[in-house]
């Protein structure tokens, strides 16, 4: 059996202290240079968990400034046409505490936002997020308790944002045959359903993204 830490002594003890600045750089709400990143961010991953403590963890992407910034303490991510599974909404209906990540190309550090979200339906809030004349049916607001500048070490170990990076999509299948084939359960997709899926894949992404 693998060693294992399973109390807070334990882990402290080994890992040992953060220092000062580590600790005092979470701020309880945002400021001028949060505010900053989130407006220039197109992406975040959103952090959620259910009841039972379940977790999930999904990504969000629009356009730079598709965060809305109410007010120093309150953030607005519009909800956009997904496969309704709507796994984060359900978990915040139920738990309302969330983490989030956010991300900007080109930048190795990020912005880790604290708090607790609640589904919101308010029309003139939603009006604010349309694209192409296109208003989301919800959003998620986030009450935010902590917020914070993540270190660039994750990003420079992965080298995420340089070139050579990039890895060639088409050297795996695609999502749609992926997806067939695990719920074919071992049997394999036939290639007409394949064929079937990926179009109407690139349908819903040309015409289903707002």
């Amino acid at each position: 059996m693998a060693a294992t830490i399973d109390d807070q002594k334990s882990l402290r003890e080994f890992v040992g202290d953060p220092i000062d600045l580590a600790v005092m750089k979470a701020r309880p709400k945002l400021d001028k240079y949060s505010k900053e990143f989130i407006s220039r961010s197109p992406f975040l991953s959103l952090g959620t968990a259910d009841s039972d403590g379940k977790v999930d963890v999904s990504p969000r992407g629009d356009a730079p400034g598709f965060v809305l910034v109410l007010d120093d303490s309150t953030i607005f991510i519009p909800e956009r046409p997904g496969n309704r599974r709507v796994d984060s909404l359900s978990n915040i209906v139920s738990n309302p505490n969330v983490g989030l990540l956010f991300m900007i190309p080109g930048f190795e550090d990020t912005l880790r936002v604290n708090g607790r979200a609640s589904v919101v339906t308010d029309a003139a809030l939603l009006e604010q997020c349309a694209v192409k004349g296109k208003a989301p049916k919800t959003g998620i607001r986030v009450d935010v308790e902590e917020a914070y500048i993540h270190c660039a070490k994750a990003f420079k170990r992965s080298k995420l944002w340089e070139p050579e990076s990039l890895q060639d999509r088409s050297e795996m299948p695609s999502i749609a045959k992926i997806i067939l084939d695990q719920v074919a359960e071992g049997e394999g997709a036939a290639d007409g359903d394949v064929a079937a899926g990926d179009e109407l894949v690139e349908d819903d992404y040309k015409n289903n993204l707002y």
